[in-house]
């Protein structure tokens, strides 16, 4: 796996509005200079999360969440790095190159080439095989459908797809990727046999896993490829990749529970469909669903085990709903499913299902107060005992309240006297008392946990103002300091000075692989109040105290002891000339011999 280039991720980061990200996300209201929001990393009522558009940087004063917005999308959005990277330059119209010149191994590779070899070799078995392809067509399915989902064919034999593997290598990766089992006398037999297969992919197209249906009678039904290090079922969504190779903008995403049902509808038109994997929609196959579309529809069998699997989905939402995002759920009548219904009924009256599906709040209150006379004061006492503990799932307050209120009408009690009843019965992690010395309406600013001494805070100022670096003088001498930290602030004030354009979040993200990049980002967010000017003359008198006559002196002993031992650079000569002219002006009483760099 090769890595992202530096300057791409520079030239990313500029073409990338932190605010308008955050915001479409979560809504943001500008206060002075700077955007605030209640913090969706944690439950608070007084908005501590602030987004600095000058930055490039966010910061919460009451958990102590910060970054970029790279990070945001991997905190927020449950991102790995990379698809966090390719997320923001799809929305730039970037394509992400590969830089070859120094490539990570990766370490998933051999995984990935036996998956692709299976995805070819049974893609090849469908087209050989008559009786599959005459079981597809029976079931409505074009050729061109088919071959956007990858369809292939596992054939009724013991050892298809091990008798095609080209070494005992590969092998070993089919088994590893659960295409192979490996039975007690250590004999390896195939995975799947006789059944129409599915291929489960990534974000990027890649093939990391498969369904398998059989064609006729015979359990189980389906047979899906076992966890491995590429795949986990309570991540992924079929037919997501594909929805997106069909439509530019996703209008709202249909979770439906089988394979069939997706190809089914993307046949009839309908391409906005993706399934789980034999579970129940969990929160991340959720997040992964918002990443895609603010709308996402449930659909489930009318019966008593959908609508069992439907409450689940809809506990399994709660933690990730916010303002903008919108969860409803659509019952089928009893024994149908979208595939069938979808041929019988055709995609328009499909769609007006759709239209019909009920709201998640709607739902909620119909559930919650099933069973229940709201006429009484032990029904509605009953309704706020189920109510809160799934409202304090909520981490989003507007659509708290918004819930909150939805159930208050149909308790037929006021907002506030609602709001009352559920703080009864304790303390609930949203209604913490504020940090000591907190004030009402401001946000408590968490303590970074670290004491500023003269290098932390002059790392602290050039992240945050980067331009400040240019006028910082003369700091050659800084090298010869033997002072934790100072061999990360002359890299810094090198960086800062040989890109003036680089924003505190693109300074950030050159240090993201490294250890000392969490402290990084803490400085970044530690308060450090003035104005840029002042700013500046204070990061140069910290410079000024830093490269005192000790340090001038070590650092011409370290190049006198170089040119002993190896001889000195035609840059370290220079060094060595300005340094001494420094020593020489500051004991004549000449000024300081503060020379720029």
């Amino acid at each position: 796996m090769a890595r992202i280039p530096q300057h791409f991720i520079d030239e990313l980061l500029a073409r990338t509005d932190i605010v308008d990200l955050i915001d479409g996300r979560v809504p943001l209201k500008k206060k002075g200079r700077e955007y605030a929001a209640c913090c969706p990393f944690h439950s608070e009522k007084t908005p501590s999360f602030y987004v600095a558009p000058d930055k490039q940087f966010y910061h919460c004063f009451g958990c102590g969440a910060h970054g970029t917005a790279l990070s945001f999308l991997m905190e927020y959005d449950n991102m790995d790095f990379r698809d966090a990277v390719r997320e923001l330059a799809d929305q730039a119209g970037l394509e992400v190159p590969e830089d070859d010149s120094g490539p990570a191994p990766d370490p998933d590779g051999a995984l990935r080439e036996a998956l692709n070899h299976a995805d070819q070799w049974f893609r090849t078995r469908l087209r050989a095989t008559p009786e599959a392809k005459d079981y597809l067509q029976g079931r409505g399915l074009s050729g061109r459908v088919a071959a956007d989902f990858g369809l292939g064919y596992a054939p009724d034999g013991w050892s298809g797809l091990l008798d095609s593997a080209r070494d005992d290598q590969q092998r070993e990766a089919l088994l590893a990727t659960g295409m192979l089992i490996r039975n007690d006398s250590g004999r390896l037999y195939d995975r799947f046999r006789g059944r129409v297969m599915f291929p489960i992919r990534d974000s990027r197209g890649r093939t990391i896993a498969f369904g398998g249906r059989i064609m006729g009678d015979g359990e189980p039904k389906y047979l899906n490829s076992p966890e491995h290090p590429l795949f986990h079922k309570g991540r992924e969504l079929y037919g997501l990749y594909e929805a997106r190779q069909a439509l530019r903008d996703i209008p709202r995403l249909l979770v439906v529970e089988g394979y069939m049902d997706v190809i089914g509808l993307a046949e009839a038109g309908i391409h906005w469909a993706v399934a789980t994997l034999g579970t129940s929609a969990t929160p991340d196959h959720l997040n992964k669903a918002f990443r895609n579309a603010n709308e996402v529809i449930c659909c489930f069998d009318g019966d008593s085990a959908g609508r069992r699997a439907a409450w689940r989905a809809l506990e399994n939402a709660l933690p990730v709903l916010r303002t903008g995002r919108e969860v409803r759920f659509l019952f089928l009548p009893e024994g149908e499913d979208p595939d069938s219904m979808v041929q019988r009924e055709g995609r328009e009256a499909f769609e007006e299902r759709v239209k019909q599906a009920i709201s998640l709040s709607r739902w909620l209150r119909e559930r919650l107060s099933d069973g229940l006379d709201l006429s009484g004061a032990e029904g509605k006492a009953a309704l706020v005992a189920r109510a809160r503990p799934l409202l304090d799932k909520v981490r989003d307050e507007v659509y708290r309240s918004l819930l909150a209120d939805e159930l208050a009408d149909a308790a037929g009690l006021a907002p506030e006297r609602w709001a009352a009843m559920l703080a009864q019965g304790g303390e609930t992690q949203r209604e913490r008392p504020a940090a000591a010395g907190g004030q009402p309406g401001r946000p408590t600013r968490q303590a970074t946990g670290m004491r500023l001494t003269p290098i932390r805070e002059a790392i602290a100022l050039i992240l945050q103002h980067p331009g400040l670096a240019a006028d910082a003088g003369d700091t050659s001498a800084l090298k010869a300091l033997d002072i934790k930290g100072i061999e990360t602030l002359c890299e810094l004030l090198n960086q800062a000075r040989e890109n003036r354009s680089l924003s505190t979040a693109a300074l950030l993200e050159r240090w993201r692989d490294r250890p000392e990049h969490p402290h990084m980002e803490r400085l970044a967010a530690h308060p450090i109040p003035g104005e840029e000017d002042n700013l500046r003359l204070h990061l140069q008198e910290i410079i000024r105290r830093l490269t005192g006559p000790r340090a001038v002196e070590a650092r011409l002993n370290a190049l006198l002891q170089k040119e002993a031992e190896s001889g000195m650079t035609a840059e370290e000569k220079q060094e060595f000339r300005q340094l001494l002219q420094r020593r020489n002006d500051t004991e004549n009483g000449n000024g300081s011999g503060n020379l720029r760099a």
